[in-house]
């Protein structure tokens, strides 16, 4: 029998036990869709974030701080960071540019109402030279020699319902206030302030560069209002992006600093977080193709019934002349079917369950936490099927199908005629 003819008995096979063969596909279908669901869902978010970070990142800077690393983790070695170590990396070989960053938890206050935030101080000229793209003013203008009352709002400082319900708008006059934890007793710092702009909306998560929810004072304001010369990170703006001139750069700050601070790359960072998403899609496939298995098991199960039931029906083929290896390809060509129709079925359910799920989290969500989604920078996710994930899913859905059919068919290929027909 040719291949045609072979892939038409086996499905007129499937026709005649629809309901039993239906049940089987459900199965692949279930594995194939949870598989294509999860892991679109996985690179949408990935994808997401990766735009939201480049959003906050320069590939071409360097993320200076103490301890290990962005300002946390490791031993406390008592070593800090200081304002005018700028100067001590700007005189380092491929550095443009240097800038110190000095923030604390605080509150703004406009009229009556308060608002917890990030008060960050920062020199407005380096900082618009290192996030160009990002630190942009929306209304107002971003001063380039500010007073010390001059202050800078993220787009959900002044929006923060995201609704056009401004909580403070340019040339309003705000009330800053920080507790002094290192006071006793405790003492509550306040100054007033003048927004002189409201930057673009950033959105999605930063490190060291612009942030929605934060407000920006003049760093000499900051060492007055904080009372201190350390700061948290340096930022350090580089001649060039490429890893010789990055790796370079680390190991001078390093050396310039006896190795008492962490030197982080952007380019890093998301490195590190494409590389923590691999393995999360890795792990949530492993999941996804312990259902694929179970269907494996249903089509191994329901193919041995098949045989039960056929078994005076392969005697007489084969009596009639059939070769084993044409029977044993018959039912091998059954679980093909059944492998594709669910593949296939499964990849569309599962692109469909995705879109319903982001559809969830993107509306759903934003509505029940709305303030919350705001403050965060809100980020949508719209879930992504790379090729690769089309035909792997399509690829496993099969060879799970033949793997599981196959001992059913070797063993309907090694029957005997006569014993066959004297099946009951």
């Amino acid at each position: 029998m040719n291949p045609r003819d072979i892939f038409s008995y086996a499905f007129s096979a499937i026709k005649l036990r629809k309901l039993r063969a239906g049940l089987t596909t459900l199965g692949v279908v279930i594995g194939i869709a949870a598989i294509v669901a999860l892991l679109s869902i996985t690179q949408g978010l990935q994808i997401a974030i990766a735009s939201q970070l480049q959003k906050g990142f320069a590939t071409d800077t360097l993320i200076v701080s103490t301890g290990g690393g962005l300002g946390v983790g490791g031993a406390d070695s008592g070593f800090n960071l200081l304002v005018n170590d700028t100067k001590t990396i700007d005189a380092i070989e491929n550095v443009t540019t240097s800038l110190a960053i000095i923030q604390r938890v605080g509150y703004i206050k406009s009229g009556e109402q308060t608002r917890r935030v990030t008060i960050v101080g920062i020199d407005y000229v380096a900082y618009k030279e290192i996030y160009g793209s990002t630190f942009l003013a929306e209304t107002g203008e971003i001063p380039s020699n500010p007073e010390n009352t001059a202050v800078v709002v993220g787009k959900r400082v002044s929006d923060p319902w995201n609704n056009g319900t401004l909580f403070c708008s340019v040339g309003d006059s705000v009330e800053i206030l920080w507790t002094n934890t290192t006071a006793r007793p405790l003492k509550n710092e306040t100054y007033t302030g003048e927004i002189a702009a409201v930057l673009q909306e950033v959105g999605g998560f930063t490190i060291g560069g612009p942030s929605d929810s934060n407000i920006y004072i003049p760093i000499s304001q900051a060492q007055s209002f904080f009372g201190t010369e350390k700061c948290e990170t340096i930022i350090v703006k580089l001649k060039s992006d490429d890893k010789a001139t990055i790796d370079s750069t680390a190991k001078a700050i390093k050396e310039a600093f006896s190795g008492q601070v962490s030197v982080t790359s952007s380019t890093a960072v998301l490195n590190i977080i494409s590389s923590v998403f691999s393995t999360i899609e890795l792990f949530l496939a492993g999941i996804a193709a312990i259902s694929l298995l179970v269907a494996g098991i249903g089509i191994m199960n329901i193919m041995i019934v098949s045989l039960m039931e056929r078994t005076r029906e392969i005697g007489i083929l084969k009596a009639l002349g059939m070769k084993s290896r044409t029977v044993l390809l018959i039912f091998l060509g059954e679980a093909v079917i059944i492998g594709f129709l669910g593949a296939v079925i499964g990849v569309g359910t599962g692109w469909g369950l995705a879109q319903v799920v982001v559809r969830v989290l993107n509306f759903g969500g934003g509505e029940r936490f709305g303030s919350q989604a705001a403050v965060a920078g809100g980020i949508i996710i719209n879930p992504v099927l790379t090729p690769t994930v089309l035909l792997g899913a399509m690829a496993f859905g099969l060879m799970v199908s033949v793997i599981f059919g196959l001992y059913p068919a070797w063993r309907a290929s090694k029957l005997k005629p006569v014993e066959a027909l004297r099946y009951e």
